[in-house]
């Protein structure tokens, strides 16, 4: 069944389909994705790589003017994104490595604030790059440029999905395995499992659609749309539903074997978990810090206020 997605609701369309019926031509619909590029390409020698500027409006054209999903969205519900490439090497035919850059940000509900859901970094991307080359999506064959972003579109839809339904970014995770099985099949680089390094796209993937780290994904959809999306109506009501994702996330965290993803939690939300208990009540607050006192050791420092 398909849901659209809305500021802060998921709809069922059979249950509206009046509705839709009446306001269809009068409504907007969009892409996905309002996504900005920049490309540092400060590490790189020579004068001959001046064309790498036109990769900007050629990978803002590829993302934002593609229709990543069967949804419908309005032009204000379009995912807020930005991709961040710095160029660390390139070589005569046109091969260059690439340190990349991931954050999005999705509304909250009933405000003008929006929260970053994803923020993450990718050290290993390698692809050619000629001038002229055309970026074209191509589902059946891999291209170690546009098969990336393609990757990493899917990861974000996946993030967003799952902030609005619960497991609802499920599909999209599935097609960026996909990818990724299509990327194994050739020599690029960066797409197996790195024993030496877990912070991988193997790993990202491989680990968003285990069952083992659906509760993880679970309480990612609390955290947002039952706890932040509702926090200016009912502060208190969302602190709880916040603490109950927090420990959700303990739960699950105590039993896996990974970090990964958890790492990408919390680096994106300490400082905001932090300001959502920092006007709480003293027995809220500390219940709060001791929580993620023991969950998340790595961000202590953002979190020494609320014991005050």
């Amino acid at each position: 069944m398909i849901y659209f997605k809305t500021l802060g609701k998921v709809i069922n369309p059979f249950l509206f389909c009046g509705i839709i019926f009446v306001v269809y031509n009068t409504t907007i619909y969009a892409q996905e994705f309002d996504c900005s590029v920049t490309i540092n390409t400060e590490q790189l020698e020579g004068s001959s790589y001046a064309y790498l500027q036109n990769l900007k409006p050629a990978l803002e054209s590829y993302i934002n003017e593609y229709n990543w999903t069967d949804q419908e969205f309005q032009s204000e519900e379009r995912i807020n994104c930005s991709i961040q490439i710095i160029f660390t090497s390139g070589t005569s035919d046109y091969t260059f490595s690439a340190e990349t850059i991931f954050q999005m940000q999705r509304p909250i509900y009933n405000t003008t604030v929006r929260t970053t859901t994803i923020l993450l970094s990718d050290n290993s991307w390698q692809f050619s790059y000629p001038e002229g080359k055309s970026l074209i999506h191509d589902e059946l064959q891999f291209d170690p440029l546009t098969g990336f972003i393609d990757f990493y579109c899917y990861i974000m839809l996946g993030y967003d999905f799952d902030t609005f339904s619960e497991l609802g970014g499920t599909d999209y995770f599935v097609n960026a395995q996909n990818i990724l099985s299509l990327a194994q099949t050739t020599t690029a680089l960066g797409w197996t499992r790195n024993t030496n390094n877990r912070r991988n796209r193997n790993t990202l993937v491989t680990d968003l659609i285990s069952p083992g780290y659906q509760p993880l994904r679970s309480a990612y959809y609390r955290y947002h749309r039952l706890g932040l999306d509702q926090f200016i109506e009912k502060p208190q009501e969302a602190r709880q539903e916040v603490l109950t994702a927090l420990n959700e996330i303990q739960d699950v965290k105590r039993r896996s074997t990974g970090n990964y993803l958890f790492d990408i939690f919390f680096d994106t939300k300490s400082r905001e978990i932090a300001a959502v208990f920092e006007s709480a009540e003293r027995d809220i607050r500390l219940e709060a810090y001791e929580l993620l006192r023991q969950t998340d050791q790595g961000h202590l420092s953002d979190y020494e206020k609320l014991q005050n």
